[in-house]
């Protein structure tokens, strides 16, 4: 069970830290005495902050669940501030996100895929992490589309999971203009039928 948590300097930094670490080398792969050394903390400040190396696992992808959305807002800002450009600018912001230096794919998959466990707390964060996230996406069909091409989000989240993992199995960040473009024919496809 997480303890109460205060937003302190050290709190932060161990967040940050252990973001890093679990992003670059695995969550399994990185142990509590490595985050407490390059966070540069005591154990016991860790511990005060995070029951368990699992507590800190869900804080740490609730950070990055914030950071993510940060992200995203900043970068469709600038790639397209009218209502109907909003998908558009999604998937503007999606080959920014795939171009970024140390780019490893989605944090979210894969702490799926190293959790394993359907039940781990971190897992479970993950499964709602992409709920919301398409519910994010619906609001950006909708916005750009209209209300009734929201059934067509579960094939357009696929073409953005899909993108994501092409991008890093291949190195290519263009992966995001492909999904873009099956995006936009599926949409224009459904407003033909």
């Amino acid at each position: 069970m997480r303890r109460s948590r205060s937003t302190s300097e050290a709190c932060r930094r161990i967040l940050e830290t252990a973001d890093r670490l679990f992003y670059q080398d695995g969550i399994r792969a990185v142990g509590i005495d490595r985050i407490i050394a390059e966070a540069e903390v005591a154990k016991m400040t860790l511990y005060a902050h995070f029951s368990s190396k699992d507590d800190l696992i869900v804080a740490v992808l609730e950070y990055r669940e914030k950071c993510m959305l940060e992200f995203f807002r900043a970068a469709m800002e600038r790639h397209g501030k009218r209502k109907k450009d909003r998908l558009l600018a999604f998937f503007a912001a999606l080959k920014e996100l795939l171009e970024s230096p140390g780019f490893r794919g989605c944090a979210f998959q894969n702490a799926a895929v190293e959790l394993a466990d359907p039940a781990h707390a971190g897992a479970m964060f993950v499964r709602d992490h992409k709920k919301r996230f398409s519910d994010l996406l619906r609001g950006f069909v909708e916005e750009s589309v209209g209300g009734p091409a929201a059934k067509l989000v579960p094939a357009i989240a696929l073409l953005v999971e899909g993108a994501i993992v092409t991008a890093v199995i291949h190195g290519a960040p263009d992966v995001a203009d492909v999904a873009r473009d099956a995006a936009l024919k599926l949409i224009k496809d459904w407003k033909g039928a």
